[in-house]
């Protein structure tokens, strides 16, 4: 695989000065024209007005592990303990589901709306020592009817052992669905049947090495010990080119449809966790990072851990989806 430098890390420009322990899950809204994002150690959920350069907090009784916008206004929402709905910022919660897993070591984590308004969020073993992460997707369409929304999982560690859930996203026609296991370094895609939404075909869409044995973090070494990181969050473009944060190796990974790489686009930072797409035009992208667990030495070698940064690029992403209920 050749590598390619698209951009230097000086191509990037903080949105805000707002730092978090681990940004994940930003999403554009397309009606308020801000950014939203959470701090899952934090326990936060914000919004930024990026023309006021202005930033909203909202503090949740556990770690938001991802959030989306509902159509009939407000959040969706997965908590440690459950899928919540929020109709108003920062206003009450309703419990919409709990998932098949313990709390005491696991929680939910990255997630999003599938374009049928469906809520799907993956999940992660904290103790990093048993590949029991999981895919659920809550349907809340026919909620009206049925007092509840149906909760299905998807992936289970039977069908696919895993220990981070990461990458979720879908191409623009919705027929290929992309999920990743931040440990394994694996990226895998299915076919996905959006009306029955049933899934088949999984197959390794991209990979990566693992992390050289006893690899540390070198701000002064420009090609960072060899190690390319791992994928974390990621988003697709109109194009159905698939963008991927990889964690630990300072970059966003540009992958086409057939999985080959298109561009890598260094990150000032050592921590990118997770891309979307936003601004009027959706080619601005933005990125989420990390400063929790990392080292003093390198916090002051890369003082945008922790910050959203943004970029300008050439293909718009697609839009956020709402999820339906």
């Amino acid at each position: 695989m050749t590598h390619i430098p698209s951009t230097r890390p000086e191509a990037w420009q903080p949105v805000t000065d707002h730092l978090t322990a681990l940004g994940e899950s930003p999403f554009w809204h397309p009606h308020e024209q801000m950014l939203y994002w959470v701090d899952i150690a934090g326990k936060q959920i914000l919004r930024a007005n990026i023309y006021m350069g202005t930033v909203e907090t909202w503090d949740t009784p556990s770690e938001p592990g991802c959030i989306a916008p509902a159509a009939s206004g407000g959040l969706v929402m997965a908590l440690r303990n459950g899928i919540f709905r929020a109709p108003t910022w920062g206003g009450p919660l309703q419990h919409l589901a709990t998932l098949d897993y313990d709390p005491a070591h696991t929680r939910a984590n990255d997630g999003k709306c599938d374009s049928l308004g469906r809520f799907w969020v993956g999940t992660i073993d904290e103790t990093r020592s048993k590949k029991n992460a999981a895919l659920y997707c809550i349907d809340a369409l026919d909620m009206a009817q049925t007092g509840a929304p149906q909760v299905r999982c998807m992936v289970s560690p039977a069908d696919l052992p895993a220990t981070t859930a990461n990458g979720l996203a879908w191409s623009p026609d919705q027929r290929t669905l992309y999920w990743a296991d931040t440990p394994s370094h694996t990226v895998w895609a299915w076919n996905h049947e959006l009306a029955t939404n049933t899934m088949s075909g999984r197959r390794a869409f991209a990979s990566f090495l693992g992390k050289p044995d006893g690899w540390q973090p070198d701000p002064a070494d420009v090609n960072n010990g060899g190690y390319r990181g791992r994928p974390d969050g990621a988003a697709v473009d109109v194009q159905g080119n698939y963008w991927v944060a990889m964690f630990e190796g300072r970059r966003v990974c540009q992958f086409a449809p057939d999985g080959s790489l298109l561009a890598e686009f260094a990150v000032p930072l050592q921590c990118p966790t997770m891309p979307c797409f936003g601004g009027e035009d959706l080619k601005t992208l933005y990125i989420t990072s990390a400063r929790h667990h990392r080292s003093d030495a390198e916090l002051a070698a890369f003082p945008h851990s922790g910050q959203v940064l943004s970029m300008r690029v050439e293909v718009a992403g697609l839009p956020v989806n709402f999820f339906a209920d």
